[in-house]
């Protein structure tokens, strides 16, 4: 055994099939504080987050059924294969993708080796950094929107994002142009909707002629232009007026723009993805988006879920990454983040969601690097500053219980609503519930307490 590893914060889960080795494991690993968990389904939601986890299973295990829902739920966790009944590994039976073997008769000092390795694995993996622009994607909810992704990347349509701000719009857009097979070789055009001076929409979607107005020294090409080839990314894209709309949905049906000052159309061809954390369908409704480009713009769309509907291993596998790229090369020194500080921000809301979340791993990664450690104190009080606060109300004085409906409005109600409508899906079977959402038991029972939800109670609509 390697005595830098620490293993009392690992998980052991063992699927044991009729090969009886839960006992065996739990025997030769009691001295090192692991936790056996003996296994015969699909981890809890939540499991390898804050927690290290290896997974042990016996051939025999793979013929149980249910077996292939459990392999799901093992994402990321190191798996120990428990081949036959002989040493003879040649002759087992396992997945070949799998190299981390033991015979049926192992012993407790190739166990613990083999335990010792992967724990290492796991501990180089937290302190590395992932490259830039990695999409962390280890929840249900982010491999379904990958896989979407995946299916309509390489086609010409449009493509409409939907998501609360700070989810990674942008960053999905980016895998949608990179993976188109032509689109995907011109430029990536951002644009927010949002930031546009007033007075200089045509000038900078449309770009002007040399001497169109004062200061124009030479000709510029507005971003349908610089998007030709490639694709155009239109963020916050509800925020544009309507007599903005109408003018980006002319040169969609067109193929042209005219530049200001210009009297012959440019030719422009691009790949459109928009985005926007607004209800677009009601903004159509009440007549502030207009529905034609509405039906342009959306003939896909795709939804993009916040960091609570992610779960806990989204949080944890995202503040980790962001961590270890802002300590860079103090990461080896610091060995691993503290469990009290991942299962603090699997525990914690965070309504501005990825950035919110980048914020405060960038604060307690600068405060890990300047003092050489986890100062405790001062990083309780980084969580402390990042934790909503249930806003004062006539409804919370009333009732006199923190974290009711009186809470603030928002990610609030939505997210009650989310966890009755995920029970009511699973007949109130809490466990497959906490699952659908991404986070533990544990972490269910507590917002259920929270939001004062009883069985059996409906959904109800939020408040205009």
């Amino acid at each position: 055994m390697n005595p830098t590893v620490n293993l009392e914060e690992l998980d052991l889960y063992v699927w044991e099939g009729k090969a009886d080795i839960a006992d065996r494991v739990a025997r030769c690993m009691a001295s090192f504080g692991v936790e056996v968990i003996r296994a015969d389904g699909p981890l809890p939601a939540g499991a390898g987050a804050s927690r290290a986890a290896v997974a042990i299973i016996s051939v025999s295990a793979m013929q149980s059924p249910g077996f292939a829902l459990a392999t799901e739920s093992m994402q990321g966790i190191p798996v120990i294969w428990v081949a036959g009944a002989s040493r003879d590994h040649g002759a087992a039976t396992y997945p070949p993708e799998y190299h981390h073997v033991l015979p049926y008769d192992f012993t407790g000092a190739e166990l613990r080796a083999m335990v010792a390795k992967l724990a290492r694995q796991l501990r180089a993996r937290e302190t590395r950094a992932l490259p830039p622009n990695t999409l962390v994607a280890q929840s249900a909810a982010m491999q379904g929107l990958l896989a979407e992704v995946k299916t309509f990347a390489d086609c010409d349509h449009a493509v409409l994002l939907r998501g609360d701000t700070g989810v990674g719009k942008e960053r999905v857009a980016q895998l949608l142009h990179e993976g188109h097979s032509s689109y995907g070789q011109g430029a990536f055009v951002a644009v927010n909707c949002g930031a546009i001076p007033d007075g200089l929409f045509e000038s900078l979607f449309f770009g002007h002629a040399k001497g169109s107005f004062t200061g124009a020294v030479a000709a510029h090409r507005g971003y349908f232009e610089q998007a030709t080839g490639g694709t155009l990314f239109l963020d916050e894209i509800g925020d544009l007026p309507r007599y903005q709309q109408v003018k980006l949905l002319r040169v969609l049906e067109d193929g042209s723009v005219l530049r200001l000052g210009a009297t012959v159309p440019v030719k422009v061809d691009f790949r459109l993805v928009a985005a926007s954390n607004r209800n677009l369908r009601e903004m159509v409704a009440e007549g502030e988006f207009r529905a034609d480009l509405f039906y342009r713009l959306a003939v896909i769309e795709l939804y993009v879920p916040n960091l609570e509907e992610r779960g806990d291993i989204d949080k944890v596998a995202l503040f980790k990454s962001i961590l270890a790229e802002v300590l860079g090369s103090s990461a080896a020194s610091l060995v691993t983040v503290p469990h009290w500080i991942t299962d603090a921000v699997a525990q914690t809301v965070f309504p501005g969601n990825v950035r919110q979340l980048r914020n405060l791993a960038e604060r307690i990664g600068v405060i890990a690097r300047q003092t050489g450690g986890w100062d405790q104190a001062l990083i309780e009080r980084a969580l402390a500053q990042v934790r909503v606060q249930p806003a004062r109300s006539s409804d919370s004085a009333a009732g006199g219980a923190e974290g009711g409906l009186g809470e603030r409005r928002g990610w609030n109600g939505q997210e009650r609503n989310r966890i009755i409508e995920a029970l009511e899906a699973h007949e109130w079977r809490r466990q497959d519930a906490a699952q659908h959402l991404g986070i533990s038991r544990k972490v269910l029972w507590e917002k259920m307490r929270k939001y004062q939800i009883v069985d059996g109670e409906p959904s109800i609509p939020e408040e205009g």
